[in-house]
Formats: structure tokens, sequence, C-alpha cells
């Protein structure tokens, strides 16, 4: 599409297991301005109400934008490339089903599907904390652990379109032995995988594994800054192996901004102690890119979203 026929504005959506959000975005020289926004509950069992709650709500964003504008859409799990069915969604009337296409077909304008972490790197890439960055990647750390790669600005999603899955490596050997974990089974069907170890429940379930009592991540770190020993040994332990976890990142993609994002990205002692934890695990000469905090955090989900689908009808 040429920027003579450039869509007047786009709309992005952020599908989550209880809740999803439109955000109808008008493009003004190249600036996304918000102008509607509306929330609705997920039907997450039933696949008709799914398609249909899109369409009106979309219907809704149309009349605010007073256009139809295209439609990007970022939700939880991948898509299979061969078969362009939805896999590992946390919505389950999704799984298996051909989202992108039926989506097309009920709203008749083009529609792009990414995955919610990707969603979240572009946002941050495309005025966010990576803003005019050469290269940045965008690790979340929430209830699992994913995230994204740009380059320019622009999301590289691959062969498969999972490139940025980090959260599926596996632990390796020498950090569970030295720190005696166990190995845990991840809903992606492996054993070990990274974000059974370092995502916000994997934090409480590493704290219940040294001898406490499983609390929220919040509640460990300021038990650790007072001195608690099993919250002490929780906070190194998961410091230490998140920080080979991005110096894999560093090693196979060389971002030149990090920004976290996910529940954990508010914990400030990230931003003060991984760079070293990071540093730990590279080998001398290799430098850690600087790791901060995100700009839009949970709020750019959809506005990601647009942004996908603007990248698409660029292309």
């Amino acid at each position: 599409m040429t920027n003579s026929n450039r869509p007047l504005g786009y709309h992005g959506i952020d599908i989550g297991g209880s809740k999803m959000e439109l955000v109808a975005f008008a493009d003004r020289d190249g600036a996304l301005a918000e102008v509607f926004r509306e929330r609705v509950a997920t039907p997450g069992d039933d696949f008709a109400a799914f398609v249909q709650a899109i369409v009106d709500l979309v219907a809704r964003g149309d009349a605010a934008l007073g256009t139809a504008a295209p439609v990007g859409i970022g939700l939880p799990g991948v898509i299979d490339s061969a078969s362009g069915r939805q896999l590992s969604s946390n919505v389950p009337a999704l799984n298996g089903r051909l989202v992108a296409q039926t989506l097309q077909q009920a709203l008749k304008r083009p529609v792009a599907i990414g995955n919610d972490c990707q969603c979240f790197a572009l946002s941050e890439a495309q005025g966010g904390a990576a803003d005019n960055a050469a290269s940045m990647f965008g690790a979340i750390l929430g209830t699992g652990a994913g995230g994204g790669y740009c380059v320019g600005g622009q999301l590289l999603r691959g062969f498969n379109g999972v490139a940025g899955e980090w959260g599926h490596w596996t632990l390796p050997a020498t950090l569970q032995a030295q720190h005696g974990l166990a190995e845990y089974p991840c809903p992606c069907g492996k054993t070990g995988c990274l974000e059974r170890y370092v995502s916000g429940p994997a934090m409480s379930k590493l704290h219940a594994h040294f001898g406490g009592d499983g609390a929220e991540p919040l509640a460990i770190v300021a038990r650790a800054n007072m001195g608690d020993a099993v919250a002490e040994r929780t906070v190194a332990v998961h410091l230490d192996v998140l920080g080979h976890a991005l110096a894999g990142l560093v090693l196979a993609y060389d971002p030149h901004v990090i920004v976290l994002g996910g529940g954990l990205s508010k914990l400030p002692h990230l931003y003060d102690k991984l760079p070293a934890a990071v540093k730990r695990h590279l080998f001398p000469g290799v430098h850690v890119p600087p790791i901060l905090p995100p700009r839009f955090g949970d709020a750019g989900g959809a506005r990601g979203a647009a942004l996908l689908i603007r990248q698409h009808t660029k292309a």
C-alpha cells in the first residue's frame, strides 16, 4: 500500500483470557493518535461469540474514526505456519481455529494477528523506551516469558512467526545443579523451559521450593530487603537464571536496547542488579546493552497491534 492510499486510521485489539480491548487510532502524519477505546469480556469458550464481539467492537471503532480501518490483533500463543491455525492460546475457543482468515472474512478488511509479546516489543520500539534504537528486544516477564525483536523500528517475526520466544529455551543443567532446582513441566509440552524459572509465578514457586510460602514477587523482594534468608536466596537465584537468559538474548540477537515488560518489570532491583547478572554469563569483550523499563507498560498491547497492521499494510 503506497503513501497516497494509506489508511486514515488503524484498530489495535489486545486480547486476553478474560478481557479484550480495542483502541482506535487516527494516523496523523505518521503518529498514532488515540480516538476511541473500549474493553469487553472475552467470550473464551464460544468461537462464534468471539468473532461477533470483535465485529461489534470494530464497528464502534469505525464509527469513532469515521472510516473502516484495518485491524491488528495481539493475543497469546502462536499460529502454525503450515496450517494457519491458532495454537497455545489462553482463549480456548481459538485453539485450532483459522482466526485470521475468519476475521478477515467477517470484517472485510486487512487483519494482522501477532503474538501479544511481539506487539509489546513493537510498541516500545516505535515511540516507546527503545524509540530510535537501531535494534531492540522486548522481554516480557509476566505469567510467562516471551518477547519480540525489532530492527529499525520494524518487528522481525521469522520463518515460523515465533522470533523472540526465549521463554521456551531450556534451563542449562549447570544452573539447575548449581542452584538445586527441580525440572518443571511447561504447558508447551517441554520440560525445563526458562519461563518456568523467571516468570512471576515461577518466582513464587522458587520461593516455595526453597522453603518459603510461595509469596508474590513484590513481597519476596521486600522480605529480601529486610534480610529474610529464604527470600534473599530466591531473589539471587531468580536474578542469576534471568541473567543467564538475557545473556543468551545478547548472544543471539545482540540488541542495542532490552526493554522489560510484564508484571516483574515493575521490580526496581532488576534495573540495578540485572546488568551485572547478565555480564557474569557473557565472555570478555561482550557488553550488556541498556536494560530499560517500558514506557507504555500494559497499555502497549493494543498500540502494538495497531502498529503491526500499519507495518503490514505498508509492505
